[in-house]
């Protein structure tokens, strides 16, 4: 059974720092994309970060582009979304997804939720002063 559980949500004032972790466990394929969603109150999911295991590559939504970095942990199976200067537009429950393959970053970066193959539940990122 695959599972994705995120972690490192919470509240912070405009300018500050989150780190999210995304733990990924009983997905065989040692070839797999990492994205990150959010969605806030009232919106639609969005595709916000991603990045593939086997070269690295990534991708990022203009509006977080300089703002968010993200990056993985093969060994132990974990990804990582640094979140610094975050504005109160960034406030969202942010997921993330797993998908099999060369193509998670295309889905993301083409919002493209339902594309994914595997989702965690969720973790809420407040930004309000």
């Amino acid at each position: 059974q695959v599972q994705l559980v995120e972690s490192g949500g919470g509240w912070v004032q405009p300018g500050g720092s989150l780190r999210l972790s995304c733990v990924v466990s009983g997905l065989t394929s040692d070839w797999y994309g990492i994205g990150w969603f959010r969605q806030a109150p009232g919106k639609e999911r969005e595709g916000v970060s991603c990045i593939n295991s086997r070269d690295g590559t990534t991708y990022y939504r203009e509006s977080v582009k300089g703002r968010f970095t993200i990056s993985r942990d093969n060994a132990n199976d974990t990804a990582f979304l640094q979140m610094d200067s975050l504005r109160p537009e960034d406030t969202a429950i942010y997921y993330c997804a797993a998908d099999r393959g060369a193509f998670a970053c295309a889905l993301v970066a083409a919002n493209y939720a339902n594309g994914m193959d595997y989702w965690g539940k969720g973790s809420l990122v407040t930004v309000s002063s």
